[in-house]
């Protein structure tokens, strides 16, 4: 070959040398872009993905104060009910106590009067009806009598007048009722006055 050959060859080499470069050239430039925009598609993406778990432990936080509130809120309205409830069923408790000594003396009007006498039996049949008709109207506002004679003592409703021994009673049961006790709805008012069998 001759040097001009040569030479030709060798400015043929060099300028696809430079070609080859210049494209090496441009596919990084290119790669850079590719690179820094992914770069930027990734921070991007992790700032969105912390935006969106932020949001959602926000929503979680939201929904758990909700549900807290709902709860509150029916916990205050269940208490409230109760409480009309009691009310409701312990309004007349003062008024009952107050009641509970005209039922005495009414029944020991009726124990003191002489069954025998024709003059008193009228009477005695109109202070009966006046006592049961009393009783029955108390009865309808939740007042019921505590009358426990032969039953287990029981210190929640009776109130032991005395202890005495007794072959004809068990061991801890009312032998005798000295006044009676009344509740109002489940409570008591007054506890029965018993003596106790030892």
């Amino acid at each position: 070959m001759s040097n001009e050959e040569n030479k030709i060859n060798e400015e043929a080499l060099k300028q696809q040398d430079a070609a080859e470069v210049e494209v090496e050239a441009v596919g990084t430039d290119a790669d850079i872009e590719w690179n820094e925009e992914a770069d930027e598609s990734a921070v991007k993406i992790a700032e969105l993905e912390a935006a969106l778990l932020a949001s959602e432990a926000r929503v979680k936080e939201q929904q758990d104060s909700v549900l807290r509130a709902k709860a509150e809120v029916e916990n205050m309205r269940r208490r409230t009910e109760q409480e009309i409830d009691k009310a409701r069923k312990y309004a007349l408790n003062r008024f009952a106590e107050e009641l509970l000594p005209v039922i005495d003396n009414l029944e020991r009007a009726i124990q003191a009067a002489d069954a025998e006498s024709e003059a008193v039996k009228p009477l005695l049949e109109g202070v009966e009806l006046t006592h049961k008709t009393f009783v029955d109207v108390v009865s309808k506002f939740g007042l019921k009598e505590i009358n426990p004679e032969g039953q287990p003592f029981n210190p929640e409703w009776h109130q032991a007048m005395s202890i005495q021994e007794s072959p004809d009673h068990e061991s801890n049961t009312v032998m005798f009722v000295m006044q009676k006790g009344y509740e109002l709805n489940g409570r008591v008012i007054r506890p029965a006055m018993v003596m106790v069998a030892k």
